[in-house]
């Protein structure tokens, strides 16, 4: 894969440990307010890993919520469902002035969730992706968001991942946690895989989740509408319109290819087998299996 030349800092510089966790130091700047959030019965929380799918869930999600009014939903993601896990601490207001019901959004592992989550019994929607194509999304991710520490080339920061000392700290613990959790709270675990096989059957399943009806033709207008390339050209759902001071497009885009099996075009065969031991080994007995191609 081709290393991309950054100035910025090197990673270990923009991490701070909470909880065993790596998060960006800014957002253990606000760790307080974020821990004590004050959840909602009716909030509605969509969670996943970094680059797991959220930002097209997250679409999908409030395009069934609103299904009497589509066209109005296409605006800006950060306006329908602010995260009020991330260092924006504008974003963290907005999500407790939000009138109810909420939809916010979070990637944090499980554990280090607000524990009024789960007092007030808040419903949950999560995504998980196969590991190759998270970690080679998360490295493209790194490439062009400026906020983010330097990723160095692919093959420390692959190493950087499978050690779970990266953001949001290791994929392993992060699905297995929530997937756990399922057992205990009203979750509705999800995969990226399984939505690009068949989205339909996916987002009944969604509408069946919050109780909802959402009839056949209203769903076939939600796909068109939440389709990649769909997605991808508009920049209220791709970032297009944050500063490139910020999120540089011209490195890699926000929404890159939205496939399965991309991570085929990165590894090497020694790479791909190593991270195969990995799962076999952290993923046994969970009960969880994910596919890398369709």
């Amino acid at each position: 894969m081709q290393n991309i030349p950054n100035p910025r800092k090197k990673y270990i510089q923009y991490i701070y440990l909470i909880e065993g966790v790596s998060l960006p130091t800014t957002t253990a700047k606000y760790w307080d307010q974020i821990k004590s959030f004050q959840a909602r019965p009716d909030d509605l929380l969509i969670c996943s890993y970094p680059k797991a799918g959220s930002t097209w869930l997250q679409e999908t999600v409030d395009m069934i919520q609103n299904a009497d009014n589509l066209q109005k939903r296409a605006q800006n993601l950060c306006q329908n469902l602010p995260e009020c896990f991330v260092p924006i601490i504008s974003d963290l207001d907005n999500a407790k002035a939000r009138p109810s019901p909420r939809s916010l959004k979070s990637h944090l592992p499980v554990h280090l969730l607000a524990p009024s989550f789960w007092e007030q019994k808040c419903k949950v929607i999560y995504i998980a992706r196969n590991a190759k194509d998270t970690v080679v999304s998360y490295f493209h991710f790194h490439h062009m968001n400026k906020t983010l520490p330097y990723p160095g080339n692919w093959e420390e920061f692959l190493d950087k991942f499978l050690a779970g000392k990266v953001i949001c700290g290791s994929w392993f613990d992060h699905v297995c946690g929530w997937w756990e959790a399922k057992k205990r709270h009203p979750i509705l675990y999800l995969f990226y895989e399984d939505m690009k096989e068949d989205p339909i059957r996916e987002m009944r399943k969604i509408a069946q989740f919050l109780g909802l009806e959402v009839q056949e033709p209203v769903l076939n207008q939600i796909l068109e509408h939440t389709q990649f390339e769909t997605m991808k050209g508009n920049k209220m759902a791709n970032y297009g319109n944050v500063s490139p001071c910020l999120m540089d497009h011209t490195v890699s885009p926000f929404l890159r290819k939205g496939i399965v099996g991309d991570w085929k075009e990165h590894f090497t065969v020694s790479q791909s087998e190593h991270l195969d031991g990995i799962c076999s080994q952290l993923l046994e007995g969970s009960g969880l299996t994910f596919r890398t191609e369709l």
